[in-house]
């Protein structure tokens, strides 16, 4: 595997590097027809960025004028995962002058159902290399930036400071903080966007620069960390991320085109602000708009009496403090808790038990331990009637509960023994720490997981 993982390497680098030698030529073959016709020419644009970009230039209401800004605007899109990809995409093909990507990740194959400008060769590439090689096939002619590390409160102002607009394409919340915070101080317009599961939603912050509401306006304080469900965990459809971040290029390029990027003066106020919501599922998409609040006037980042500057931000701020992090789940005590070695061991001795699996039914479906009963933690937390536990009660022998790595299982075995099942402590019930995820490493390594 290390020298297939290799070659894919090698392969992916140089397709990166043929890429960008296409783009140069492409560059060079355009300079070289303009630079005959240089003293003919007598149009704004090139001849072929009419030829390129026509389509959207005789749209009613966009015209030239709107392209030659699309033209000389610098747009930073940070994240090159779900949302990023088509937001780049469209942005390259609209033609904005410089566009730049953030982001320190690597392609995975789990990355492919919805990261659209990545692909199968090129797992194992940086993000932003695979996503610049995959722009570059779609428009040569326009320049293209690599920031290969994740956005800080460290490197925020020296990236940021580069560009006149900026995508907020992340998925956590620490990020999302931080990118408005370094978007208020250098009054740069913000277009942020989510996906999760079957929905969305999009937001224009700070538009125009210095009398929009920002990120904390909206959401002053950040979810609880143990409600922060990654893709990973809870899933997400691929063209609802792909909905989103078509939005987000949509969004900029009203912006760049109507001339909003410039920072506001005088005393009028930034207009009604809204948030857009998208659901995937029903009878059908839906959207709908709901009314945002303007800046607040305690706001921590963007208010009068606001105290963060760009010194602060880089020396001060702890995003993560912050968010806050989830403590690992300990709600058992060691005794009450297995090993996977362990449970194979009273597998192998046909001892009698039951083995509860509380991931949801969608998780369970795609592999499980032979024998498991799935009884989803989600129905514990309901409270709702559940006849396996009826069942397995009635059985002799200890009950063992496995979850995806460890956590919701320790939660179930709890309620169970509140719940009376451990018959006052005469009947074992515990989970199996690591759940799934050390099953398949040290048992079944074909077990699916995700």
């Amino acid at each position: 595997m290390d020298k297939i993982d290799h070659l894919r390497r090698e392969i992916a680098k140089r397709e990166s590097e043929l890429a960008d030698l296409k783009s140069q030529l492409a560059v060079a073959e355009s300079e070289h027809r303009t630079q005959d016709e240089s003293k003919a020419w007598r149009w704004p644009l090139q001849d072929h960025e009419y030829q390129r970009y026509g389509r959207q230039m005789v749209v009613p209401s966009f015209g030239l004028q709107a392209q030659l800004r699309l033209k000389n605007s610098r747009v930073l899109v940070v994240g090159a995962g779900g949302l990023g990809c088509p937001a780049a995409a469209y942005l390259a093909g609209a033609g904005v002058g410089v566009l730049g990507l953030v982001d320190a990740d690597e392609v995975e194959v789990s990355n492919l159902h919805r990261q659209v400008a990545h692909s199968t060769g090129r797992v194992g590439m940086s993000k932003v290399l695979s996503a610049i090689t995959y722009l570059r096939e779609l428009n040569p002619t326009i320049t293209y930036k690599s920031h290969r590390e994740h956005l800080s409160p460290h490197n925020a102002q020296a990236i940021v400071s580069q560009y006149d607009l900026v995508l907020d394409c992340t998925d956590h919340p620490t990020s999302r903080y931080l990118v408005s915070d370094a978007c208020i101080l250098l009054r740069r317009p913000l277009v942020s966007a989510s996906a999760f599961q079957t929905s969305g939603q999009l937001i224009v912050l700070n538009s125009p620069p210095g009398k929009g509401p920002c990120y904390r306006c909206v959401f002053p304080r950040p979810p609880p960390p143990e409600s922060v469900v990654g893709c990973g965990e809870g899933g997400v459809l691929g063209p609802v991320v792909g909905v989103m971040g078509v939005l987000q290029a949509l969004e900029a390029i009203k912006l760049i085109a109507r001339g909003g990027l410039e920072a506001a003066e005088g005393e009028e106020g930034a207009g009604e602000q809204r948030v857009l919501i998208f659901s995937a599922m029903g009878d059908g998409p839906s959207f709908r708009s709901v009314r945002m609040r303007g800046r607040r006037k305690d706001c921590f980042a963007c208010s009068a009496e606001a105290d963060l500057t760009l010194e602060h931000l880089e020396t001060s701020v702890d995003y993560v403090q912050f968010c806050g992090v989830a403590k690992p789940v300990a709600v058992l005590r060691p005794e009450e808790r297995i090993t996977v070695k362990q449970y194979c061991e009273i597998r192998a001795a046909h001892s009698e038990h039951t083995l509860l699996d509380v991931r949801e039914k969608e998780h369970f479906s795609l592999g499980s331990i032979p024998g498991a009963i799935n009884v989803p933690i989600s129905r514990f937390n309901r409270g709702d009637e559940m006849p396996e536990l009826t069942a397995a009660a009635g059985k002799d022998g200890p009950i063992y509960v496995v979850c995806r790595v460890g956590n919701d299982s320790q939660v179930a075995a709890r309620k169970l023994k509140d719940l009376g099942f451990d018959n006052g402590g005469e009947r074992f019930v515990g989970d199996i720490s690591g759940g799934i995820q050390a099953w398949r490493g040290a048992v079944d390594p074909t077990l699916p997981f995700l």
